[in-house]
């Protein structure tokens, strides 16, 4: 079968649910409902490289990795052997799928435990990573967890960033990061609501309630930036295992997966809402 795309350009295409910020529009979400991931949405990588971090893990396709229960996905780290790795855990993205340029994504996130080792993170790349790489497709972090920073720190619950990447060539990317301690913990057991949101000339993260950006960056045309931050993006959430964020290159100093052998991430709902008389958003299913 072949992908047929639709092209949503008007209000009526919308999918009409919840109430949308003033001036915007939900175009597209997942609940989550069911027993099963919607592949209509989302691809489950099936990579055991490292992903260019040097992480632990081998990101595999089945039911104890990628899961739906509940109304929420899971995504689960485990410690256990599988080819090279000394664990395994989920990785899904909606390259091909559901792509946008611009807008508002939200997503309502139950954390695990991360220290020491675990790296959660939902985010957002390029749609042109095939064919011109990273870090020319641009990257835009809007959560991630578990830095060396907070386990240096004893703050591993209170600590995380979001973050820009860009540039021609691993030689010369850049970054701004916006690191942030929250006051509360955000591994409480509870779901927290990240955002960001992405316009014509800024990119703005905030987490829950919070009326302060943790990163509030310029992306028009007086920036270095401007030409990776204005072209369709494409949605990643995924569970990392080590690697060079926690600073945890080997397994032995995995902390996090002692005892149960697994964590677990859990996402109620994932939205993209864009202005209403600027909607620029492709759906690609089956």
């Amino acid at each position: 079968m072949r992908f047929l795309s639709i092209i949503i350009a008007i209000a009526s295409s919308i999918i009409a649910s919840a109430t949308p910020p003033e001036g915007y529009t939900l175009v597209w979400e997942d609940n989550f409902e069911g027993n099963m991931l919607n592949r209509n949405n989302w691809n489950v990588e099936i990579n055991g490289t490292g992903c260019g971090n040097q992480e632990l893990q081998y990101y595999v396709d089945n039911d104890t990795t990628v899961n739906v229960s509940e109304g929420n996905l899971e995504i689960s780290a485990l410690r256990s052997r599988y080819k090279h790795c000394d664990f395994i855990s989920g990785r899904i993205n909606t390259l091909g799928k559901v792509e946008f340029k611009y807008g508002i994504v939200e997503a309502r996130i139950c954390l695990p435990k991360t220290a020491n080792g675990l790296w959660p993170a939902f985010w957002m790349m390029g749609s042109d990573i095939r064919s011109i790489g990273w870090p020319r497709c641009g990257e835009t972090d809007i959560l991630e967890m578990g830095h060396s920073n907070g386990i240096k720190d004893n703050a591993s619950e209170h600590l995380f960033n979001g973050a820009l990447h860009w540039g021609e060539s691993n030689d010369c990317h850049r970054q701004t990061v916006g690191d942030c301690t929250n006051p509360y913990s955000l591994q409480d057991g509870d779901f927290h609501i990240w955002r960001v949101e992405w316009t014509e000339d800024s990119i703005k993260m905030y987490v829950d309630d919070c009326p302060t950006p943790y990163l509030d960056e310029s992306i028009d045309t007086t920036t270095d930036k401007f030409s990776y931050f204005h072209k369709p993006n494409f949605i990643l959430i995924n569970l990392a295992v080590g690697g060079m964020f926690p600073n945890i290159l080997n397994p032995d100093g995995i902390t996090a997966l002692q005892g149960s052998n697994q964590a677990t991430m859990k996402v109620d709902y994932v939205k993209v809402y864009q202005k209403t008389n600027s909607i620029n958003l492709t759906y690609n299913h089956l």
